[in-house]
């Protein structure tokens, strides 16, 4: 049965609550209904960027829509992440470029370590390269910088209630893309996950066994993987496969700095 909480009124359910916690529940959550329900409804966001005045005007521009709450800031891919795990947001607003992990990289390990974690991409890059790596890396959406925040607020309404939302410019950038064709993509589509994630690591400029330190696996392992993107991409120098990683939007040039 679920904790419920006392409104002064009535007595609301909440199905959220822990049974463990309900002595936490009476103390701290009476409200009224109306209150409860205006809580449950608003969307929780993490602003994920490595500038803090970026971060702060992106809190200032929202902070007027009362069904939208920022709960959290990261300056980098790694704290993203281990914020999601303690925060639980319902999306994650996300630059691209950062030090550490980058946001697509980021954004490839919520897809499979938190799936019902949304993914917004806030970046001044419209590339092409850009643009496909952010479709394959699981995001659910992509608005430039420079947007207004009225198309800010519309995307992630759009994102929130499970659609994707690209603006007009960037997504004309990917149709053009895809109808004309491009074998580079199609080559970084056929590494697995864990082998666009070895790639970046490499690209990083990591070893090995610091690679394998990161993601919890053996050493051997991460040779196999290593061996493999390099007989797919037909690339055999780590000189190579970072140029192509650089190429592909996989890192920047500022993970390098």
């Amino acid at each position: 049965m679920s904790p419920r909480i006392s409104t002064g009124q009535t007595t609301v359910a909440c199905p959220d609550c822990d049974e463990s916690q309900s002595d936490l529940v009476w103390v701290q959550k009476v409200m009224p209904r109306q209150a409860y329900h205006e809580m449950k409804n608003t969307i929780k966001l993490l602003i994920v960027d490595d500038h803090p005045v970026v971060r702060k005007g992106i809190s200032i521009c929202l902070a007027r829509h009362q069904q939208m709450q920022v709960i959290g800031e990261a300056a980098n891919g790694r704290d993203a992440l281990r914020l999601a795990r303690e925060l639980r947001p319902d999306i994650m607003l996300m630059d691209i470029d950062m030090p550490q992990m980058n946001g697509l990289a980021a954004t490839e390990a919520l897809r499979r370590e938190l799936p019902k974690v949304k993914v917004l991409i806030l970046s001044m890059h419209s590339n092409t390269e850009y643009v496909l790596r952010i479709i394959q890396s699981g995001a659910r959406g992509f608005v430039l910088k420079e947007a207004p925040t009225d198309e800010l607020v519309r995307a992630i309404e759009t994102v929130n209630a499970g659609e994707a939302y690209f603006s007009s410019d960037v997504a004309q950038v990917a149709l053009n893309k895809f109808v004309r064709g491009n074998s580079a993509a199609a080559d970084t589509a056929h590494l697995t996950s864990r082998e666009r994630e070895v790639l970046i690591h490499i690209s990083e400029g990591l070893s090995n066994k610091e690679i394998a330190c990161q993601l919890g696996v053996g050493v051997r392992t991460v040779e196999t993987h290593r061996e493999r993107i390099m007989r797919k991409l037909n690339i055999h120098t780590v000189a190579g496969l970072t140029r192509y990683a650089l190429g592909q939007g996989l890192v920047s040039l500022g993970a390098h700095n």
